[in-house]
């Protein structure tokens, strides 16, 4: 299992890249968190999803492009998320967390995502040099 969420987080890492972002200050109003598949989350999102990662433990699929490129991914338990999220911290980055999912990509990303798709955004410590 620790392989396979290494493996994601550095898919993420280098599908999203280290990007410094703001939003445009207008908050989202923010709906009730979305659940389900991928597959369900990613039409919540307006994403046709490019699965990249198709276990188990964990489904994880590139969703957008350029600027507007993010990654999605699902996990079986809470505790496989959680898991993600402690390596993930490594590598920087923006996250909206919802029940069993995950969306990373750049803030402003995030920030809209954030409108369709309810959830939580966190901004994980970052070891790159250069990033905000």
């Amino acid at each position: 299992m620790r392989k396979l969420l290494v493996a994601g987080v550095l898919l993420v890492a280098a599908a999203v890249g280290c990007t410094a972002g703001g939003a445009d200050g207008d908050a989202p109003k923010i709906p009730r968190t979305a659940t389900g598949t991928l597959e369900r989350i990613a039409r919540r999102a307006g994403c046709d999803p490019q699965v990249q990662t198709d276990a188990t433990d964990l489904r994880q699929a590139t969703c957008g492009s350029g600027g507007g490129r993010y990654v999605l991914a699902t996990f079986a338990t809470d505790r496989g998320q959680a898991e993600w999220l402690d390596i993930a911290d490594d590598y920087g980055g923006d996250y909206l967390v919802g029940a069993k999912w995950i969306v990373v990509g750049p803030d402003a990303v995030v920030t809209r995502l954030r409108g369709r798709l309810g959830g939580t955004v966190e901004h994980a410590a970052s070891h790159h040099s250069g990033h905000h």
